[in-house]
């Protein structure tokens, strides 16, 4: 009766074993290109765009407004200035954000300033300064691979 229960622990303790040798090595190259301090975070500003004081009626200006900001975003993602960018709910007028590889918001603002839903007044911006993963600076990167376009 004791050898059947040292197999069965022997093969519960399996899945911790197998994950104590797959966790990965520090990569001192990758946290470096990345712009990784000690801890693998660095420094960007988080922009929460809100709603603004000119909502453009539905039609073909609004239509234009958008695929201009879309392509604003793709932009400034191609020179590595945007890391991240989403919709949120619209709770409380917040209405998306944009994580910048910046840690200077006066940075931010310029890019931002050339953004359609800003110069319209269809959105404004609030800047924070953000502390994350130096890993965001890979998402442009990743999501390319898994976007069908």
């Amino acid at each position: 009766m004791r050898l059947p229960t040292l197999a069965l622990a022997a093969l519960l303790a399996l899945p911790f074993t197998a994950s104590a040798q797959t966790t990965p090595a520090y990569d001192a190259e990758l946290a470096k290109s990345l712009g990784a301090d000690e801890r693998g975070m660095r420094q960007y500003v988080l922009v929460i765009l809100k709603t603004g004081p000119n909502k453009m009626p539905a039609g073909d200006a609004r239509t234009k407004m958008f695929e201009g900001h879309f392509a604003n975003m793709g932009k400034l993602a191609g020179e590595k200035k945007l890391v991240l960018a989403g919709p949120l709910d619209g709770k409380e007028g917040r209405r998306g954000i944009f994580v910048f590889n910046t840690p200077d918001i006066e940075a931010a603002k310029t890019w931002v300033a050339t953004d359609p839903v800003i110069i319209n007044g269809e959105m404004v911006a609030e800047y924070h300064k953000f502390y994350g993963s130096a890993a965001l600076m890979m998402v442009n990167e990743v999501h390319g691979k898994i976007e069908k376009k």
